[in-house]
C-alpha cells in the first residue's frame, strides 16, 4: 500500500444521558475534537469514555477509528433524510478520523504505528440504536452494516500519545481475516434480524 496515511482529527467524549425513543440512556457517542496531543492508555484516549462496555471499550476496543472517506456518503444520507448535512468528524462516534485507510485495506492483527504509540486492529464496529438517534435516521445502523462503512476498533499495543495531523504507517499482521469480511458477517446478521 503506497497511500499516505494520516489522522485528520481526534475526538473524545464523556458519557452523558440522551433521550432515545422516550427513554433516558447513557451514551458517549457524541465526540468532540481535541487540538492537543492526547495520551493513549490501555483503555483508550485520555478524556474519552464508553457508556456500554459490553459492546464498546475495554482492552480490545479501546480506540475506535473511522475512515474519513465515508463522510461524504453519510452527509448525502443526511441531506436525503432532511436532517443535519454537516457532520463534523466525531459524528460516527470515532476517536480517530483517518485518511487513506479503508476497511478493505485492513485485517485483524494489522498495526498502526504512530510516532509515540502502536495500535492493533481487532474488530469492525457493529452499530446500535444510539447511532440511529445521533444521525436522526432509523436505518443508519442498517446502512452502516450494508455498506461496510463500519470503521474498526483498536487495541493499544504500546502506550504513548497521538496528535491530529500525524502520519502513521500500517504494519501487516497475519492477514487472515479482513475487517471487510467480518463486516459482511455483520451485514448478513443484520439482514436476518
Amino acid at each position: 500500500m503506497n497511500r499516505y496515511l494520516k489522522v485528520l482529527s481526534i475526538q473524545v467524549g464523556l458519557a452523558k444521558p440522551m433521550i432515545i425513543g422516550g427513554k433516558r440512556v447513557m451514551t458517549a457517542i457524541r465526540k468532540t475534537p481535541v487540538t492537543d496531543r492526547v495520551r493513549v492508555t490501555p483503555l483508550g484516549l485520555e478524556g474519552d469514555e464508553q457508556a456500554d462496555l459490553s459492546v464498546h471499550g475495554g482492552l480490545m476496543k479501546a480506540v475506535y477509528a473511522y475512515p474519513s472517506e465515508h463522510y461524504g456518503y453519510w452527509r448525502d444520507q443526511s441531506r436525503q433524510a432532511g436532517t443535519t448535512p454537516t457532520l463534523p468528524f466525531g459524528s460516527m462516534g470515532e476517536n480517530l478520523a483517518l485518511s487513506g485507510l479503508l476497511e478493505d485495506d485492513v485485517f485483524v492483527g494489522d498495526e498502526l504505528h504512530f510516532d509515540d504509540c502502536v495500535l492493533r486492529i481487532t474488530a469492525p464496529r457493529q452499530p446500535c440504536f444510539k447511532f440511529n438517534a445521533v444521525l436522526q435516521d432509523r436505518l443508519a445502523a442498517r446502512k452502516m452494516a450494508q455498506t461496510g462503512f463500519c470503521g474498526f476498533y483498536l487495541f493499544v499495543v504500546a502506550q504513548g500519545s497521538i496528535a491530529a495531523g500525524e502520519a502513521f504507517r500500517l504494519v501487516p499482521g497475519p492477514r487472515n481475516v479482513s475487517i471487510s469480511s467480518l463486516s459482511q458477517v455483520s451485514k448478513l446478521k443484520t439482514r436476518n434480524d
